[in-house]
Order: C-alpha cells, then structure tokens, then sequence
C-alpha cells in the first residue's frame, strides 16, 4: 500500500511543478503590470485577467501539494498531544472525507466545465481573454489531483494502522 501512496504523491508533486511555475509567473506579470501601469500609464485587461488565470492553477494545485507535504491547516493543539495510532486513524478517516468531498466536487464541476466548453466561454469584458473555458477545465482536473492525495493518504495511514496491529 505505501508504494501505490508513494507513486500517487509522486504525481501530485509532479503537478505541484505547475504551480510552481505559475507563481514565477505571475510575479513576473504583475511586476509588468504595476510598471507599465504607473511608469507608462498603460495596461490591458488580457494581462490583468491572465493573472487570475495564473492564480488558479497555484491555488488548486498547490492544495493537494499543501496536503501531501503536511503544511495543510489542523487543529495541532489538539493533535500533536495524540498517540501515533490515533493521529493515523483522524487522518485515515479525514482522507476517506476528503476522497467523498472530491468526487463529489468532480461530479458536480464536470457539467459546469462541459457547459463552458460548449460554448467556448471567454471573458465578458472587451479585450479580455477568450479561453475561460479551458482555465475552468482546472476545477475537475485539480479535484482529481486533490483525490489522488486523498487516496495515497489513505493508503498510507491505513497501511501504518494495519502494521500497528500486527
């Protein structure tokens, strides 16, 4: 079970890349955007809105990479003070909440996306981007990932727990 958790946050990580890139990104864009804005006086909203598009892809990938490196958000006070075997069963059964949470969001997500897709959503403002269909196809995509975590999570502390008992 711990190697299948291994190869699935190796895929998470490898996503996470992504958002790595989008951060460079996106500092690099907003620092053209705050200078040809204040030091020239122009700016467009293609690249105002392409900041919100690298914004999306950091925020939902980085939330599976948060949890696979366990610098998501816990209520330490009161963990930190468990026993190994009772840390492993809260997130065991956190990570088989998390997997119905994503399927559901999935579920739910892939109509809206399709519905975009359909009509090659673009940006409602003049000048704007006119792909917002394709940074919409994320929600379902970083769900997945984030269901991928979820899974080797589970995997791994269902794996510490059965060789607990052994």
């Amino acid at each position: 079970m711990l190697d299948w958790a291994d190869r699935l946050e190796g895929v998470v990580r490898a996503l996470a890349r992504i958002a790595t890139l989008a951060t460079l990104a996106l500092v690099l864009l907003v620092t053209a955007n705050v200078i040809a804005r204040y030091a020239f006086s122009a700016g467009t909203v293609w690249l105002q809105e392409l900041e919100w598009h690298l914004l999306a892809p950091i925020a939902l990938f980085g939330v599976a990479y948060a949890l696979a490196t366990g610098e998501h958000v816990r209520v330490d006070m009161l963990y930190e003070r468990f026993s190994p075997r009772l840390k492993d069963g809260v997130d065991l059964f956190a990570a088989l909440v998390g997997i119905v949470v994503c399927v559901l969001l999935v579920k739910y997500s892939v109509p809206y996306v399709l519905k975009s897709w359909s009509t090659l959503e673009g940006s409602p403002d003049p000048g704007g981007l006119e792909a917002r269909y394709a940074l919409k196809a994320l929600l379902p995509l970083s769900f997945t990932v984030l269901l991928l975590q979820f899974v080797a999570m589970a995997l791994r502390h269902a794996g510490r727990l059965r060789r607990a008992r052994t």
